[in-house]
């Protein structure tokens, strides 16, 4: 019975390589070098955001209900996928946080604006 990788592997840096592949049907047996892209050495809990941000469509609003963290739990979490699969996240804009605080109604429209000017 296949079972999934064992990611990550204690006291390993490197992504591992793959000597051996078995196609099942045919069973045909591939042996080589081959590298493993960066979706398949994520890890269990990056991999399950992953699905999940996948089945909302990458609305991360929608996955904050359906985890039921704060929204920046999850944009923290987004944040460490894309640095796993070799992204560097992009810096906040102060003013897109400010409007989605208030379209989640964490703010006032007056709190909103105040914050804006500066």
């Amino acid at each position: 019975m296949p079972r999934p990788l064992p990611l990550p592997f204690p006291d390993e840096t490197e992504a591992p390589l793959v000597t051996e592949l078995r196609f099942p049907t045919s069973g045909v047996t591939v042996r080589g070098v081959f590298e493993l892209n960066e979706f398949a050495t994520l890890t269990p809990e990056n991999l399950e955001f992953l699905r999940l941000y996948i089945r909302v469509r990458g609305n991360l609003k929608e996955v904050e209900r359906v985890l039921g963290v704060s929204y920046p739990t999850v944009r923290a979490r987004f944040d460490m996928l894309l640095r796993a699969i070799g992204y560097e996240p992009e810096l906040a804009d102060p003013q897109a946080e400010v409007l989605e605080r208030l379209e989640r109604g964490e703010i006032t429209p007056d709190e909103a604006a105040r914050k804006l000017r500066r």
